[in-house]
């Protein structure tokens, strides 16, 4: 195989970038604009030594597969924002399954997983749109194509405001005038910010120069309340003439139904990890955060609120909230499911007093705003929440005011430093008069993630937890934070999971420390997209 070389390809399978994979003469290939069961011609554009990228020549034979029905102009552009977008949907289902199946048998090295059937959305799902405006979070870039400084220091935009989604493998912003994923509040807020940035030549943020405003647009919606809040990620300490922008904001959200009660500016000016001036800015520039730590607010509240079933949840720019609250319910049910159910394993389980009881004590781990704690706290003795972002552990533990909830307890910190501390924590003994000997137990019980003393109950709760709820991000959880929640001695481990390659892959450690896969029900959180959402039963074994 060479560079230039026509082959006709079967696809088979789809990547994360929503291109076709087949094969030809045994090389891998990648074919955009393809979806499972099309027949391909494809020119070979890069070869390697097990894989090929292509163009697309023409398709031979058309997948039943292809949903005849989707129509997005941006979608032939190139938008990555929804790469399965032309499936049908029950085919999407079907392929996202196999995907998590597949994992768990070659990463895990489970032979044959119980998994369950995959959860999808209904027709009648969100007031009867089904799969589509699901998403209560939007994050669009935004881009000008680059900016020019001119004589005397005057910046300029190069082209107009776009706002929308990255083309697939690219930095390079499409702009869409509309998505048929987010909420219709988030189109408005995208579609005023971009007359406003026209109107009043506000320039874009261009990393090549490290100069421009405006970075992202991000628009959060509470489907329950219609309260919206919108957050501007810039590179500067404002921006010039607010007041107009948050009026336009304002009318446009309200036109479309919905209430915009807040607007804040997220203030990240470093690019880099040579310009980070901190260690968390660090962080972030190596990771991709989009998000800087600090929060301005300039207009309405520094929350939003919405409902979820009984229970109501206030919403800050940094916590972490489930995108479709549709799914989430089905999600948190399953959650909820296996933390009471008992569960079928191969081998031997093993009998733990923490939960022979009626109620276990429950750890929430990477827990956010609170949400799957507080929503399974009425079948726990008492839940123990640890959270890095400061805002969503504030958050959390209003929510559990706010729902008069008095059994959850929410943590700042990192779990794989907090949980040993906890676990070794002994509470102080009369010690007398001995006011050095006080000194130095008080060093030793002192968190310094909230330069708080460890709390006596929380310690107690965490030494007694019996079953550990894991949510990470896509990256997964570190190998200490396993360690930690082993150490701990939990029964059951509920692990919740974005990304099947990551969740396989601490399947497996888990397993290295005592801890057997029993099964697993897929969640379909990302319709149009290429992830989805796993939840996963483990138990501890003899």
């Amino acid at each position: 195989m060479e560079k230039g070389q026509i082959v006709e390809v079967k696809i088979e399978d789809m990547s994360h970038e929503g291109q076709g994979i087949g094969r030809a003469d045994g090389l891998v290939v990648f074919v955009p604009k393809t979806v499972v069961g099309d027949v391909a011609r494809a020119e070979l554009t890069k070869v390697k030594k097990n894989y090929a990228f292509s163009r697309l020549v023409e398709i031979v034979e058309y997948s039943q597969d292809r949903d005849e029905e989707f129509d997005c102009e941006y979608f032939d552009k190139g938008c990555g924002g929804c790469p399965y977008g032309g499936i049908r949907y029950d085919a999407q289902l079907e392929l996202k399954e196999r995907q998590v199946r597949e994992k768990l048998q070659r990463l895990a090295g489970i032979d044959s997983p119980c998994l369950r059937p995959i959860i999808g959305m209904e027709p009648d799902d969100n007031d009867g749109l089904g799969c589509y405006r699901y998403r209560n979070k939007a994050q669009f870039p935004v881009s000008t194509g680059g900016i020019i400084t001119r004589k005397g220091g005057l910046v300029e935009n190069l082209g107009e405001p776009s706002i929308g989604f990255y083309r697939a493998k690219s930095h390079e912003v499409v702009n869409c005038d509309d998505c048929y994923l987010q909420s219709m509040a988030a189109m408005a807020a995208a579609d005023a910010l971009r007359t406003f940035m026209e109107e009043d030549n506000i320039t874009a943020y261009d990393p090549k120069w490290d100069k421009g405003l405006i970075r992202h647009l991000i628009v959060k919606t509470a489907f329950a309340t219609g309260e919206v809040m919108v957050i501007l990620v810039i590179n500067g300490k404002g921006i010039p003439n607010a007041s107009k922008l948050v009026e336009m904001l304002d009318d446009a959200i309200y036109e479309v139904g919905y209430s915009l009660e807040s607007v804040v500016l997220n203030i990240k000016k470093s690019s880099g990890v040579k310009k980070a001036r901190t260690e968390r800015e660090q962080a972030q520039a190596m990771s991709g955060e989009i998000m800087g730590d600090e929060n301005v607010v300039i207009a309405g509240k520094n929350v939003i609120r919405d409902v979820f079933g009984d229970l109501e949840f206030e919403i800050s720019p940094n916590s972490f909230y489930q995108v479709n609250p549709v799914q989430m319910k089905r999600l948190y049910d399953k959650v909820k499911e296996y933390c009471g159910g008992e569960g079928v394993l191969g081998g031997e389980r093993l009998e733990d007093e923490r939960l022979a009881g009626e109620k276990p004590v429950i750890l929430d781990l990477y827990c956010g705003v609170g949400t799957i704690g507080l929503y399974c706290a009425d079948i726990a003795e008492a839940v123990v929440g640890i959270e890095i972002v400061k805002e969503a552990v504030i958050d959390a533990n209003r929510n559990a005011v706010v729902n008069g909830i008095v059994n959850a307890r929410y943590i700042c910190g990192k779990a794989e430093e907090l949980l040993p501390k906890y676990v070794a924590y002994e509470p102080m003994t009369d010690m007398g008069t001995n006011e050095s000997a006080h000194i130095e137990m008080d060093k030793a019980n002192l968190d310094p993630q909230n330069s708080s003393k460890l709390d006596p109950q929380i310690a107690s709760w965490i030494k007694n937890a019996g079953i550990a709820i894991l949510d990470p991000p896509r990256a997964g959880c570190r190998p200490e934070l396993l360690e930690a929640v082993a150490a701990v001695g939990v029964n059951k481990i509920v692990y919740v999971s974005c990304d099947p390659a990551t969740l396989a892959r601490d399947i497996k450690l888990l397993g290295e420390m005592g801890y057997e896969f029993v099964e697993a029900t897929p969640v379909d959180m990302f319709p149009g997209s290429s992830h989805v959402e796993c939840v996963s039963l483990l138990q501890k074994v003899k």
